[in-house]
């Protein structure tokens, strides 16, 4: 695996293809001389950088075997050019990262690539969200004309953003508050601890993916550590021991209230205010009570007497000079209904305009609201992470500083309320009822900020949960242990984008067929969708018969027809595509039987995927997840 970048995602990258996947890593950065003060060769170098993301990412020399040194290679390099993508051995390599802050540079080295090995797979890290589409379209183009037998599943292009990847976890923090989250088909799943019923029944949810470590309390299984992928009588046995169960992310608030204008139509009580409203109803009751009056004290036929009232309410009737006193007064009478709805009728057209302009501006939260989510910043990042959670049916509030950030318009368009203001000033977050919110997810550019509004509302509100976006791995920890220490009723999750954005981008290297992977105390699950025809272990069996204890488990089904599926599950549709119909089922009977057009999304250990894949390591390069042989001591 190549990797290329010039910030903190390629290294948290390589650090997670490395722990993760077990994958031998080659690592492009610029120079960096204040990287070590000591004159270190490039193995020494690619050790000392290697070492400390590995640190970052929580798994120490102490808790993992270190890979042999010709697992990790660095090469630094001031430019992106075709001799050291040569050099870095993109001819050979199985995938190649391109994260760069720089789009062009990525897209150009990504067209070099690309002529270097058809067969390579390129994750790319691109914005443009509808570029990164073409961009894809013609590399994989690219790579059939030069090589026509091809397998399209595994030599791909796949183009992320950082925003992307890392608005489904920040999302999932908000709403449920955990970080480890499968994003499938557009659907967020959450992997949580939960201890098992009383009555031995198995904890709830969609699957149980592990079972964790015995107590140490427990004399009888003090050194039993965490099993993977479980059997009912496993699970049913294992009393006083916590499990790991796969959900869907929901959020248990209060549900999203109508947009308001969001259609063709708007209810009248939109439309005019209550005094409006009440002013018409009486000058139409009025009228109603001089047609009576009028039909009462003539011989005129009902209706004849309503004309001849509108035509006094309007001044279109002649005077009644010749007529009763009787007629003459309801004719006055009427005269002056007419000149009281004149004045009402205007306020209404006025209403109605300032209405519907008000329906394309932007929205002030509504009074009573309670329960919502309080959003800060409408960047790149919390742009998506709005778009997640509208999606999830979260209310939310949005403050940003900047009225022309890029997420107004969206905001716009969502109906979602945004406060236009700076947030370290006193009455912003009130104005955005943060004493009333679920949470706050600050998500700034600026780390001081987000630090300064978090402090701020846990003094409004003591069990408010947050959600911080930091840039730097360690303000982050040093953060979170603080808020944790200080407030421990509260929900607290400081999160840098790189570190939420590495497992998206790693399983992306990994092919199209890896999802994801959620960590399981000190070993790791991988989530894959495979076609059923390919592998004789899922053919023609029933999920029950296709589940491999400690190996394999089919966790859902793809029911959509071979021509509408994604080619990729883990990204999900594109955002401007229509009409698009998540296919994926995952309450499955254990008794359905499994086709040989079916595609599968299972869970698997390491081991176990191996298996599945039928990858073994040929000519010195990793095509896929380590061999059982090649799996680190204490991991699957």
């Amino acid at each position: 695996m190549v990797v290329c970048g010039d910030d903190a995602l390629a290294q948290r990258l390589a650090g997670e293809l490395r722990e993760v996947y077990r994958g031998k890593v080659t690592l492009v950065v610029p120079p960096a001389g204040s990287r070590s003060p000591l004159p270190l060769s490039g193995r020494e170098r690619a050790g000392v950088l290697l070492g400390r993301v590995s640190a970052a990412l929580g798994r120490g020399p102490a808790g993992t075997a270190p890979l042999p040194d010709e697992e990790q290679r660095l090469v630094e390099t001031a430019e992106l050019t075709d001799e050291v993508l040569a050099e870095a051995g993109v001819a050979q390599a199985a995938a190649l990262a391109l994260v760069y802050d720089d789009d062009e540079t990525n897209i150009r080295a990504a067209l070099a690539a690309r002529r270097f090995n058809p067969r390579l797979r390129l994750v790319i890290r691109l914005y443009n969200r509808k570029l990164g589409q073409h961009l894809a379209e013609l590399l994989d183009q690219a790579s059939l004309l030069a090589d026509p037998g091809l397998d399209t599943r595994e030599i791909s292009t796949t183009v992320l953003s950082d925003a992307d990847t890392a608005a489904p976890a920040l999302a999932a923090a908000a709403v449920a508050g955990t970080r480890k989250v499968l994003q499938a088909d557009g659907l967020l799943l959450q992997a949580v601890e939960r201890q098992p019923g009383s009555d031995g029944s198995a904890p709830e949810g969609l699957c149980t993916l592990a079972l964790l470590s015995a107590p140490r309390n427990d004399p009888q299984g003090a050194d039993v550590g965490p099993q993977l992928l479980p059997d009912d009588a496993a699970v049913t046995s294992a009393e006083g021991r916590g499990a790991v169960v796969l959900q869907a992310v929901q959020h248990n608030g209060p549900p999203l209230a109508p947009g308001r204008l969001a259609g063709r139509s708007a209810p009248l009580r939109e439309l005019f205010s209550r005094r409006l409203r009440w002013s018409l109803a009486g000058l139409l009751t009025a009228v109603l009570a001089l047609a009576v009056a009028s039909w009462l004290t003539g011989d005129d036929h009902p209706l004849h007497a309503t004309y001849l009232t509108l035509l006094d309410l309007f001044a279109l009737n002649d005077p009644a000079t010749d007529e009763p006193h009787s007629r003459q007064i309801l004719q006055l009478l009427a005269a002056l209904a007419g000149l009281l709805l004149l004045p009402v009728l205007l306020a209404a057209a006025l209403e109605a305009f300032g209405t519907f302009r008000t329906a394309a501006a932007l929205r002030r939260p509504p009074r009573g609201l309670s329960g919502h989510l309080v959003l800060l910043g409408l960047g790149k990042i919390g742009t998506r992470v709005l778009t997640r959670l509208r999606e999830l049916g979260i209310p939310v509030v949005c403050v940003e500083e900047d009225p022309e950030a890029r997420g107004i318009p969206h905001a716009r368009r969502l109906r979602v309320p945004v406060i236009i203001g700076d947030v370290t000033e006193e009455g912003v977050l009130e104005a955005a009822k943060i004493h009333r919110a679920h949470a706050l997810l600050a998500l700034t550019s600026v780390d001081t900020t987000n630090l300064e509004a978090a402090l701020y509302a846990r003094s409004v509100k003591p069990d408010l949960g947050v959600v911080l976006r930091l840039y730097d791995d360690e303000f982050a920890t040093a953060v979170f242990r603080t808020l944790r220490a200080a407030h421990p009723g509260a929900n607290t999750r400081s999160r840098s984008v790189t570190t939420l954005a590495a497992p998206a981008f790693a399983a992306a290297m990994m092919g199209r067929r890896i999802l994801g992977a959620i960590p399981v105390e000190r070993k790791v699950l991988l989530f894959a969708a495979l076609d059923v025809a390919d592998h004789p272990e899922l053919q023609d069996r029933t999920v029950a018969e296709a589940f491999r204890a400690g190996a394999w488990r089919v966790v859902a089904l793809d029911t959509s027809a071979p021509a509408q599926r994604l080619p990729d599950l883990s990204i999900g549709p594109p955002p401007y595509s229509q009409g698009h119909t998540p296919g994926l089922v995952w309450d499955l009977h254990p008794g359905h039987v499994l086709s040989s057009a079916d595609r599968v999304v299972v869970a698997a250990t390491r081991r176990g995927l191996a298996q599945l894949l039928g990858q073994r390591r040929e000519s010195g390069r990793v095509a896929g997840p380590r061999t059982p042989d090649a799996a680190a001591p204490g991991q699957e």
